[in-house]
């Protein structure tokens, strides 16, 4: 038995609840292990609230969170990469990161060179980012618009594409203007009405305006949203996880992390306990940047 906070169904956040589950031993190909910290990003909002049924379906008793770090407890059948106390970051397509047991499918080593709660921080968020950027097709002197790009997914694909040789285009809160420069891309109000075509849109933030986007990519083939249901209806790809490429995209980032050739976004730590609380913060907008359990 270990410690999880579970979806009791869709709804507010009051249908977290903290309990006792019991984590099954780690499948073929599977790891199980004790996190450090397990990160709370945006698309686990929006899966509790039920707008990605279709997409995420969580029955009741659904462990939300898809990113960890920690150590390994056991592998499973056919694992031969890692051993009982390897240092590793996760991510888990089928959620199960609010817990204190947690059953991967896929890992990396984390580097020395990166603390707990970056390599926590960064596997859903980087993964996302990479896979967007790629099935973009996003290459050398391009313009990509991203929405919402001073939130977890946002500031890693900012940083990838400028490193791609994109032109940036960040809509964020003029509060996040300096930090957007930083990174090499051209800040932009979030609330200000955009004018300039571009060759394709990120939108990692799931509340913006899809029509626009469309508009100014010249049409939805490249627009793509992470976490928004409403674009399938204006043509817009809701993107899904590739499970071959995951690992490449965790490497990736990792090794960025390592070598300080990527920031990511501030984090703070809570209580595993708090989880519903924390999901109440990031809705209202009381509680900015990352968000990690412990």
């Amino acid at each position: 038995m270990t410690r999880a906070v579970v979806l009791d169904g869709y709804g507010p956040p009051e249908k977290l609840r903290l309990t006792d589950i019991e984590v099954p031993a780690p499948g073929p190909g599977q790891i199980r292990i004790l996190p450090r910290f397990s990160g709370v990003g945006p698309t686990d909002l929006a899966i509790r609230a039920g707008h990605l049924s279709a997409a995420f379906p969580a029955a009741p008793g659904t462990v939300l969170g898809f990113e960890a770090a920690g150590v390994v407890e056991s592998a499973g059948p056919g694992v031969d990469d890692v051993r009982d106390g390897d240092e590793v970051a996760v991510f888990l397509p089928r959620l199960g990161g609010y817990a204190g047991l947690v059953v991967a499918d896929h890992w990396v080593p984390k580097p020395p060179a990166v603390d707990w709660a970056d390599a926590a921080a960064a596997p859903a968020s980087g993964e996302a980012a990479v896979r967007v950027l790629d099935q973009l097709g996003v290459s050398d002197g391009e313009t990509l618009l991203i929405l919402g790009a001073a939130g977890s997914v946002g500031t890693i694909a900012t940083q990838l594409a400028v490193e791609r040789g994109a032109k940036v285009i960040a809509a964020v809160r003029p509060a996040d203007f300096a930090a957007m420069e930083q990174f090499g891309a051209t800040p932009v109000d979030y609330t200000s009405t955009l004018a300039q075509p571009v060759d394709a849109v990120l939108d990692a933030s799931g509340r913006s305006d899809l029509r626009t986007a469309v508009r100014l990519a010249g049409g939805p083939e490249r627009v793509i949203t992470l976490s928004d249901p409403r674009g399938p209806q204006l043509g817009v790809a809701l993107s899904e996880v590739v499970p071959a490429g995951v690992r490449p995209a965790l490497q990736l980032v990792m090794d960025r992390l390592a070598t300080g050739r990527l920031t990511l976004q501030p984090h703070s730590i809570v209580p595993l306990a708090e989880a519903a609380a924390v999901h109440t913060r990031l809705e209202s907008g009381a509680q900015r940047g990352k968000v990690l359990l412990a």
